[in-house]
C-alpha cells in the first residue's frame, strides 16, 4: 500500500464530464490499494471570473478580502469531486486547506505555509477515505483565511506530501510530462523521462509554466518524488529528482521563455561605491524584483546600466528610481518594454564548451538582436523583442537537436485539433 498526493488543476476539473474523468481517475488508485490525498484547484476560469467581479464593485479591494473571496474556488472544486466520487459509489471528503492543517504567515494574496498539522488528514484516512484539499489556501495563527499565490496548488500538493511523508506527488495536467520546451509552440518537442531538481527549478523560473518554482523549491528541501503526467492519458510521466540520467549527446535539457519582460536603463550614473545598493535597495524596498542586470564601460566618472524587471512592474520601476534621483544623480532613465527571456538550461553545459555560442549564432541567423545576456552554470537566458520569439524558440530547440519525429498533443483526444 502506498500513499499518493495527486493534484489536479484547474483545466482537468473544468468542466462536468472532465471532473467524472478525474474521480475515476483517483478511485482507480484507491481501489488499487493506495490511501489517496487529492488537491485541487479552482474549475477553469473561475479565479478569473471571481477577480472580473470584485473589481467592478471595488477597483482595489482589501487583501484579506479577495482571499476570502478567491479561496472559494478551490472548495467548489472539492465539493464538487467528493460528491462525484459519491455517486461513483465509493468514499471521499473534501476538506478546505485550513480543515487540512495548512498554517501560514499573516501575509494576504502570497503567504508562505509555515506548517502542517496532518492529523485531520490521517484520521480521514484510516475511516478509508479519500481526502480531497482545497489548494492555494491556508490559515494564519489568528484564524485569518489566506491564499499562496500563484502555483498555490502545487505548493500546496508538495507540502502536504512532504507532511504525510507521501511515497509520491503526481502532478497531472494536460500534457503527459515535462517537455524540452512548450508543445503548444514546438510541436515536436521531446518529453524528458526524467529531470534535476535543479533543472526544472532553473526552467520554472525561467518562464516554464508546468510547475511552480516554490512547489519545485519544496520538493528539492524535502526531497518529495515528484511526478509530471497527464490527466487524460495513462502514460507515464516525467519524473522530478534529485539527480537525473543525462541522455547520451543532450547537453540542453530545455527551453524556456519569459513573455513578461521589461528593460530599464539609468544613464550617466557616478561611479562611486554604494550606487547599485541605493538603486536597487529601493526598488527592493517597493517589491520590485530585478532581474538580468548589465553595466556599461566608465567614462568621465559616469556609468550606465540596464536592467529587467517583470512587464508589470516598469511604471511602478521608472517612479522610484526617478524619486530617488536626489541621492542617485543620473542624466536619464529610459524604459523599453514589449520584451522576452528566452533560455536554454541543462547541467551537461558545465563541461561542453560553446553552447552558448551556438545560441547566440541560431538567434542571430534570424537577424535577431539579442540586448541583453545572462548566464549561470547550468543555464543562459537572452533578452530579445517579443515579435520573433516563436522562430527563435524553434531555431533553439532543432539547433540543439531537441526535435523528435512524433507531434506532441496537448490535452485528451477529443482537444486535438
Amino acid at each position: 500500500m502506498s500513499l499518493i498526493v495527486m493534484k489536479f488543476g484547474g483545466s482537468s476539473v473544468g468542466s462536468p464530464e472532465r471532473m467524472q474523468r478525474v474521480a475515476k481517475r483517483i478511485i482507480d488508485s484507491s481501489s488499487a490499494g493506495n490511501r489517496v490525498v487529492v488537491v485541487v484547484s479552482a474549475m477553469g476560469d473561475t479565479t478569473d471570473d471571481l477577480i472580473d467581479q470584485s473589481k467592478q464593485l471595488n477597483p482595489n479591494p482589501p487583501a484579506r478580502e479577495m482571499d476570502m473571496l478567491l479561496t472559494t474556488g478551490e472548495q467548489i472544486s472539492v465539493a464538487l469531486l467528493s460528491m462525484t466520487i459519491h455517486q461513483l459509489g465509493h468514499n471521499a471528503v473534501s476538506l478546505t486547506g485550513w480543515q487540512a492543517g495548512i498554517r501560514t504567515e499573516a501575509v494576504h494574496s502570497k503567504a508562505k505555509i509555515t506548517d502542517i498539522r496532518p492529523d485531520r488528514l490521517f484520521k480521514e484516512l484510516d475511516a478509508g477515505n479519500v481526502v480531497i484539499v482545497a489548494g492555494f489556501q491556508g490559515m494564519t495563527e489568528d484564524g485569518d483565511i489566506t491564499t499562496l499565490g500563484r502555483g498555490g496548488s502545487d505548493t500546496t500538493a508538495v507540502a502536504l506530501a512532504a507532511a504525510i511523508q507521501a511515497d509520491v506527488c503526481e502532478i497531472y495536467t494536460d500534457v503527459d510530462g515535462i517537455y524540452s520546451t512548450d508543445p503548444r509552440v514546438v510541436k515536436c518537442a521531446r518529453k524528458l523521462n526524467e529531470i534535476s531538481y535543479d533543472e526544472m527549478l532553473e526552467l520554472a523560473h525561467l518562464g516554464a509554466a508546468v510547475l511552480h518554482p516554490r512547489a519545485v523549491e519544496y520538493a528539492k528541501h524535502n526531497n518529495v518524488k515528484l511526478v509530471v503526467r497527464s490527466s487524460f492519458t495513462q502514460n507515464e510521466g516525467t519524473s522530478v529528482k534529485e539527480e537525473a540520467v543525462m541522455e547520451q549527446g543532450v547537453v540542453v535539457r530545455g527551453i524556456a521563455f519569459d513573455k513578461n519582460v521589461a528593460r530599464i536603463s539609468i544613464l550617466g550614473v557616478e561611479d562611486v561605491p554604494g550606487v547599485l545598493a541605493k538603486v536597487f535597495g529601493s526598488l527592493a524596498n517597493n517589491g520590485i524584483d530585478v532581474d538580468v542586470i548589465v553595466q556599461s564601460g566608465v567614462k568621465d566618472g559616469k556609468a550606465d546600466f540596464s536592467f529587467t524587471v517583470s512587464g508589470d512592474d516598469i511604471a511602478r520601476a521608472v517612479e522610484v528610481i526617478s524619486g530617488n534621483r536626489d541621492q542617485v544623480p543620473f542624466n536619464e532613465v529610459t524604459s523599453e518594454d514589449n520584451l522576452v527571456k528566452v533560455s536554454i538550461v541543462g547541467a551537461g553545459m558545465v563541461s561542453n564548451p560553446g553552447v552558448a555560442a551556438t545560441m547566440f549564432a541560431a538567434i542571430s541567423e534570424l537577424g535577431v538582436s539579442i540586448k541583453m545576456v545572462s548566464t549561470s552554470e547550468i543555464k543562459v537566458s537572452c533578452i530579445i523583442a517579443a515579435e520573433p520569439l516563436q522562430d527563435v524558440v524553434r531555431a533553439l530547440h532543432t539547433a540543439y537537436g531537441l526535435d523528435t519525429a512524433e507531434q506532441v498533443f496537448v490535452g485528451g483526444p477529443q482537444d486535438r485539433r
